[in-house]
């Protein structure tokens, strides 16, 4: 399992004490902001807000209500959390971006989220933010061959010194880019939960819902039931508006309203790993050139690679191969949810091939992290995003598949607008419509997309 670093423990010790960690149903009321006061109307009831899970998506929705000028004064925003901020996907992805890899429905949210990523990473001074170009790169099988490109050389790392096959480009640096997502939540975090800035945390975990029937028979959100992590007891938090951004494991909210929604989902949990910096003769880190890859199916060991080099000169690989699939109703029980153990198999394999494509990292580099998580995949690899029928105040928000990361600025975006004007101004939701299972439903697909290219691991 990936292990924090010292500063790593530090940082979340330090959120965890900028937030108000409750066991009990004590009332929060933060200040109020003035700009929020010239902006809204004064008759607009304060709300209760409760956001179930607080990875990249559930963060992102926290910090766009957060600093929406439509958020009623006296609003409260609490992220309710099972284990710990960024502690599953958000904490183990690889944070690739491209603003025109959409297609269909999604390209709206890949422009979106890509403008937004750069706007919100210079705001909150985000060190891993960058763009970088993409090659394509197909295995070698034995030979050392960059010849057969149409990529200029100053593109081709130098650490790609190994047996590959043809390269071409895939992105220009122009429209792809890079984050690490653990520190991008980090530092939404860290903004809101200031002394005076009205959001908190709670560590525990949802076990339903509370509600109102009305005259009209819908129901209308009151309140969230939870555990916490040291005990058995149920806790309610009261709430006006519940957006349930637990991944894959927020299809167990079809219990919690009463099967209103039906949310297939699977559960892809695969393996990747991290490298440290190669070190040259006087033990320095070598300069580790910021050029993403992915390559091809390579047949001799069941990998797929991404590969993505980090400005801290880490290398993170995913698209390994071997990927387990976790059923809905094993997700509906919290499969994984605790402990989600990598395949030291899968990390051997990636190595090789890694390795065969990068005699640098063959004779200098060094395994430093082997590592799960999972991606969440509704049948139709579109993400449930919209109002839950039947209830007042219940919002779903997850099934991002392998663009949760990519997409979580534009997503949180468009639901806070959802939340506080009922409506969407920037994105057409309906193809997302959390709804469209409930009756019937077709298969999509489970893997990375240019357009309708697949340039990632599918299977």
């Amino acid at each position: 399992m990936f292990a924090f670093s010292s500063s790593s423990t530090k940082h979340l010790q330090f959120l965890l004490s900028s937030v108000c960690l409750l066991s009990s149903t004590t009332a929060f009321t933060p200040p109020s902001s003035p700009t929020r006061r010239l902006t809204t109307s004064l008759n607009m009831s304060a709300k209760q807000i409760v956001i179930i899970g607080s990875g990249i998506q559930g963060t992102s929705v926290a910090y766009h209500l957060h600093k929406s000028s439509s958020l009623p004064p006296d609003s409260t925003i609490t992220l309710l959390e099972a284990k710990e901020p960024a502690s599953a996907a958000s904490g183990k992805g690889g944070g690739f971006m491209a603003r025109s890899w959409g297609s269909g429905p999604t390209v709206g949210l890949h422009e979106l989220s890509f403008d937004l990523y750069q706007e919100l990473c210079e705001e909150l001074q985000v060190e891993s933010y960058r763009k970088l170009p993409v090659l394509s790169v197909l295995p070698g099988f034995g030979t050392k061959s960059t010849s057969k490109t149409s990529v200029k050389a100053p593109l081709i790392p130098s650490w790609l010194d190994g047996s590959v096959g043809r390269i071409s480009p895939l992105g220009m640096g122009d429209d792809t880019a890079q984050v690490t997502p653990k520190e991008f939540v980090d530092k939404m975090l860290e903004c809101m939960t200031q002394a005076d800035k009205g959001v908190k945390l709670i560590l525990g975990t949802c076990t339903g819902i509370e509600c109102r029937q009305e005259s009209d028979g819908s129901k209308s959100i009151t309140g969230v039931q939870y555990q916490t992590k040291d005990s058995k007891t149920e806790h309610s938090l009261p709430a006006s508006d519940i957006i349930v951004s637990a991944g894959p494991w927020s299809c167990q909210a079809q219990e919690w309203f009463d099967n209103a929604v039906s949310l297939p989902m699977e559960g892809v949990k695969s393996t990747s790993i991290v490298w440290k910096p190669p070190l040259d003769p006087k033990g320095n880190p070598i300069n580790v050139d910021a050029t993403a890859l992915f390559c091809g199916e390579d047949d001799r060991f069941g990998t797929h690679l991404e590969v993505y080099p980090r400005p801290d000169g880490t290398i993170y690989i995913c698209g390994i191969g071997g990927s387990d699939y976790i059923s809905t109703s094993q997700l509906q029980s919290c499969a994984f949810l605790e402990e989600c153990p990598p395949r030291e198999d899968r990390a051997n394999a990636a190595t090789k091939a890694f390795t065969t494509m990068s005699n640098t990292y063959k004779e200098k580099g060094e395994l430093m992290t082997i590592q799960a998580c999972m991606r969440p995949c509704p049948p139709d690899a579109l993400p449930y995003m919209g109002t839950v029928p039947g209830y007042n105040g219940a919002f779903i928000n997850a099934g991002h598949n392998c663009w949760g990361i990519a997409w979580a600025p534009g997503c949180g975006k468009v639901m806070a607008e959802l939340v506080l004007e009922g409506k969407c101004k920037c994105l057409d939701l309906r193809p997302f419509d959390p709804a469209r299972f409930t009756m019937s439903g077709g298969r999509g697909g489970r893997g990375r997309k240019k357009g309708s290219l697949n340039v990632g691991e599918q299977w």
